[in-house]
């Protein structure tokens, strides 16, 4: 099975995916470790079976890597050595992608493993002036959501950034656009307002807030959404056409049901566009 790793300036999100390389488990003793299958009639979600959510650290060792991925997949009954027959990884932080790598050399030597990054193929043509500088994250973002929609299609990544990813009908990475994440908005809010507070973010009972919180809760999700709205038009509007517009990132769902513009939620989809590097590279394809 696939590991897929994207690590991020705030979350690091692992997933686990199904694919026709799952020697030396056969398919029934796979099934049965992995919980699901004729026993259960349950299917993975595109191949994916288990999927967790870590705080980014950059001051994990290779060696503590190497124990926190063994970890997490005991607490699902799961043997690493037996399972996994790959890794993929992308990085937004240089030093876990360097830790990374010396985890992946160390404890798993005999493993194929991609780290996405320059002169990796990808499979997608980058437009960018110089496409070294497109984060590795996004152009995972890009090739799962044109794997998944087609094109031409608009990524919005709601995470430690709100970025906005643009792919053409012919599946080219166009560009995008880059504004502060709902988070770091808020910790600046914080730090710079010293009447407000932090508060939980949830939907207000109107857009005119009625207290200090509900202003703020108003200010932050439909702020966020009408600004992802206008964004997308825009976008749209130079590419002289409609566009999926797919929405993945830790407040994805949060931010989703206030935006119009949003028409498909993949929370998973930087680890879905990873499976499918790993596949452009090594070939195989998910069951």
């Amino acid at each position: 099975m696939l590991l897929a790793i994207d690590v991020g300036n705030t979350e690091t999100v692992i997933g686990l995916y199904r694919t026709d390389e799952d020697a030396p488990l056969d398919a029934q003793t796979l099934d049965a470790a992995l919980g699901y299958g004729a026993a259960t009639g349950a299917e993975p979600e595109r191949g994916l079976t288990h999927h967790w959510r870590l705080s980014t650290v950059p001051s994990r060792t290779p060696d503590e890597h190497a124990v926190l991925l063994a970890q997490l997949l005991d607490l699902e009954g799961l043997e690493l050595d037996l399972v996994v027959t790959a890794m993929a990884i992308c990085s937004s932080v240089p030093t876990v992608t360097t830790s990374l790598r010396r985890m992946a050399a160390r404890w798993f030597g005999d493993l194929p493993c991609l780290v996405v990054g320059p002169g990796v193929r990808t499979g997608m043509a980058v437009r960018y002036d110089n496409p070294k500088e497109v984060g590795a994250d996004r152009i995972a973002d890009a090739v799962g959501a044109y794997d998944l929609y087609g094109g031409p299609t608009i990524v919005v990544d709601l995470g430690t950034a709100t970025t906005f990813d643009v792919i053409s009908a012919e599946g080219e990475y166009l560009g995008g656009a880059i504004t502060p994440g709902v988070a770091i908005s808020l910790e600046a809010l914080y730090t710079h307002a010293a009447a407000l507070r932090s508060v939980e973010l949830v939907e207000p009972r109107d857009v005119i807030g009625r207290s200090t919180a509900e202003s703020i809760q108003s200010g932050v999700l439909f702020g966020t959404a009408e600004m992802i709205g206008a964004m997308c038009r825009r976008m749209a509007a130079q590419l002289g056409t409609e566009a999926t517009v797919v929405a993945t990132g830790g407040l994805s769902t949060l931010i989703a049901p206030y935006c119009d513009a949003i028409t498909q939620v993949e929370p998973w989809l930087t680890l879905h566009g990873l499976r499918a590097i790993y596949q452009h590279n090594h070939g195989g394809s998910s069951s």
